[in-house]
């Protein structure tokens, strides 16, 4: 939409028009025309799948430099639990949220502690019957993205409570307006971000008026200056304020595991995730009361933008709940309160439609089948599009021409149909 912000980018001077890209795309975002990559940002969800394939580095998530935090006279970090999977042998998380203090940030907030409140509220809405089942997670950005783009049908299933990212963040501006006196303006939030599709919940919140998160910088590019000065502290803060159920959304599973019920489901890559969702469009899951999607292997701790692998970010992760208290954060009434609600609805992306009327539509969905019929049906991604389908939507949108597919101009130029293409590979007629 023309309105939607994506964070992923592409340095065109490092594409090579591979097609790595093209092919693990979950939403056939991606084309490559003239030898370079191209990002169609209608069908983005920010994944940053085709971060982690691009044998070249040409994909890239846009960021701040950690400079901006210096626009304001207080500034705020709100570390994702995943950022203490990254450091090896950490028992005290402490250490993480001091060191971020070293590098220029006056106060922590640690966004477990907005999880904490999240899972609480979602165990209440279940409690008072308020919630459609089985109830999606609504805390992963590019799945909140992936729904409305492919399965809008699945958006009365998906939580309307703001992200943990979002709670924290608005705790923490109450926190600092409270003990400084300052202004809204004058109060930095930023957060350290394992993954593209936060940065864009920033920019554009979908279910918000605005977010209270002024930038984010990526775990991988803040990592080092954390390590350095985690290795030097002579004394340590203490302002650890969330224990297990919090810290454990970084990981697949966690937010799951903190409803205490017992059917629930968690699934992470987003592969994984398109199957599952296809099932609950299918009616296969319905004695599921809640399913957790991440789009990144792992969860959170899998994201583009993290340092450490993820398996071992995950055992990390595992180790350090053993020196940590189940919960340190719960609501104080037993209703949800208001401002944890989303501010607007979420509402599907008609990106799919090939015209504005239906008259117009319907003739060009059968020049589509007709130019499908003509197509191989070997999906190599040679012609630039992820399968033989979107080359058709591409051609009937007037993205592209039916020689792009190499099999046709042969046989434009050979004058023959599709004799040359072995037998097992013919499209069926």
């Amino acid at each position: 939409m023309a309105d939607f912000f994506h964070s992923v980018r592409l340095d065109r001077d490092k594409c090579r028009g591979c097609t790595n890209c093209i092919k693990r795309c979950p939403t056939g975002a991606i084309r490559v025309r003239g030898g370079k990559a191209h990002i169609i940002k209608e069908r983005c969800i920010d994944c940053g799948e085709c971060i982690n394939v691009c044998p070249h580095h040409a994909k890239y998530a846009e960021q701040e430099s950690l400079e901006i935090i210096n626009n304001f006279k207080y500034k705020i970090a709100l570390p994702a639990p995943s950022l203490y999977g990254q450091f090896n042998n950490l028992d005290d998380v402490d250490y993480v949220l001091t060191a971020l203090k070293k590098i220029g940030f006056d106060d922590v907030f640690e966004v477990s502690k907005g999880a904490e409140l999240v899972s609480d509220a979602t165990r209440k809405l279940f409690e008072q019957g308020q919630i459609k089942t089985p109830a999606i997670s609504s805390a992963c950005p590019a799945i909140v993205r992936l729904i409305r783009v492919n399965f809008p049908n699945l958006i009365d299933h998906v939580v309307p409570l703001n992200s943990p990212m979002e709670i924290a963040a608005k705790l923490a501006r109450e926190k600092a307006k409270e003990e400084t006196g300052l202004d809204d303006k004058d109060i930095g939030v930023f957060f350290i971000t394992p993954c593209p599709a936060k940065m864009t919940a920033i920019k554009s919140p979908v279910c918000l008026n605005g977010s209270q998160v002024n930038g984010a910088f990526a775990i991988k590019e803040i990592y080092p200056a954390l390590l350095s000065h985690m290795n030097h502290l002579e004394s340590v803060d203490s302002m650890q304020d969330s224990g297990i159920i919090g810290v454990s959304w970084a990981s697949s599973g966690g937010e799951a595991n903190a409803l205490l019920r017992d059917n629930c489901l968690a699934a992470d890559g987003i592969e994984n995730v398109i199957k599952i969702l296809n099932e609950i469009e299918d009616e296969k899951l319905e004695n599921i009361d809640f399913i957790e999607l991440n789009a990144c292997t792992g969860g959170c701790v899998g994201g583009s933008l993290t340092y450490e692998n993820p398996y071992v970010a995950k055992a990390r992760m595992k180790r350090l709940r053993k020196y940590l208290p189940v919960s340190c954060t719960h609501l104080e009434n037993k209703e949800v309160p208001d401002d944890m609600y989303w501010t607007k609805s979420l509402v599907a992306t008609d990106v799919m439609k090939l015209a504005d009327s239906v008259p117009e539509a319907m003739k060009k969905m059968a020049e589509r089948q007709a130019i499908l019929k003509r197509l191989p049906g070997l999906d190599c991604g040679t012609c630039g599009a992820p399968s033989c389908a979107a080359l058709a939507d591409d051609i009937v949108r007037g993205f592209a021409t039916e020689t792009d597919c190499v099999f046709r101009l042969r046989d434009q130029l050979s004058g023959t149909d599709q004799e040359f293409i072995p037998a097992p590979y013919r499209s069926e007629k």
